[in-house]
């Protein structure tokens, strides 16, 4: 059986690309953290970043931070774990105060800390 060499590589190429080879080569930014998705879901339609900078906020430190986050979750009829009123208060914390957080197993506030590591 006789093959055209024109075929193979346009063959080769269609296989390639039907398997999923294509997919390798699409970029995608960095996935969003925990926090992130949780305040951008639940949070952002009435906090805006404004917000968090208005010269009469409650939070001043790291375990104001977390209480408010608590408050306005169970305001909002959230339910959320201490995992994710942590979680949340680390993304606003990255993004927005920059607080210096407790020691990871010192439960400052009354909250425990060790629930998730730190993303990198």
């Amino acid at each position: 059986m006789k093959h055209d060499a024109r075929v193979w590589p346009g063959a080769i190429l269609l296989s390639w690309a039907l398997s999923g080879g294509g997919i390798a080569l699409a970029q995608t930014g960095p996935a969003q953290s925990r926090g992130e998705l949780l305040y951008t879901t639940h949070c952002i339609a009435c906090h805006t970043t404004r917000m968090h900078w208005r010269s009469d906020r409650l939070v001043s430190e790291w375990t104001s931070l977390n209480a408010q986050v608590r408050r306005w979750q169970g305001n909002a009829g959230l339910q959320w774990g201490d995992a994710d009123v942590i979680e949340v208060a680390r993304y606003l914390n990255e993004t927005i105060y920059n607080f210096p957080e407790p020691h990871p197993h010192s439960g400052a506030g009354g909250v425990p800390l060790n629930l998730h590591s730190r993303r990198n």
